[in-house]
């Protein structure tokens, strides 16, 4: 399973050909939709859609995409007040390997949450915050309840997207997290048995 990184909150889950997108509102902010023909896109909030896919969901549910198991849950989103669930996580799971995508959630699981999420090998959630979405403090408690093996940092400043609220810069977002990055790579290959038991950060470089 391989893991890119697009820009704001979008990612891409690749296994055996099939791609799925997550959180591809690159067009509203001011670049292109890497969505095609033939993918499945994912999002985890509010969006303006993704008519080229072939499957569209953004709702929790149970999924399955090429043997990847897609398990959307419910969750309050950052802006939102208690008690509301208008976002929703998606956790993907092939044999040894899972991977959850938080999106712009209010930092605190419950209970329930965590025992739907379970055990994680990659986390992907945003630092840029602001307001907007998670920030640094917010994304160290959801690395601590959640106690992934490695960690995807996202939704931080960049020149070429419009935000329409302006994020952190990357390294000063690490420098509040007090985390120095394993590496940097265009592309994150998941195999069970390179994963180490230390968390580690990894910066994905824009695709």
């Amino acid at each position: 399973m391989d893991l890119q990184f697009y820009g704001a909150n979008c990612v891409t889950l690749t296994y055996k050909g099939a791609r799925t997108v997550i959180d591809d509102d690159l067009s509203e902010l001011g670049a292109k939709s890497i969505v095609k023909a033939g993918d499945v896109a994912l999002f985890t909030g509010p969006h303006g859609g993704a008519d080229a896919a072939r499957l569209t969901f953004a709702s929790p549910g149970e999924y399955e995409v090429a043997d990847v198991s897609i398990i959307g849950i419910a969750a309050r989103a950052h802006i939102d007040g208690p008690g509301t669930t208008n976002a929703t996580m998606f956790k993907f799971v092939h044999g040894d390997i899972t991977v959850l995508v938080t999106g712009h959630i209010y930092p605190e699981l419950s209970e329930a949450q965590l025992e739907a999420i379970g055990i994680v090998d990659v986390l992907v959630v945003p630092v840029g915050g602001n307001g907007y979405t998670v920030d640094p403090v917010g994304a160290l408690k959801l690395i601590k309840a959640i106690e992934p093996k490695i960690i995807v940092p996202t939704h931080y400043a960049d020149k070429a997207l419009n935000y329409t609220v302006p994020q952190q810069d990357l390294s000063n977002a690490l420098k509040e997290m007090s985390m120095e990055p394993k590496e940097a790579v265009a592309k994150l290959r998941l195999k069970p048995n390179e994963l180490s038991d230390v968390t580690q950060l990894v910066v994905l470089e824009k695709s």
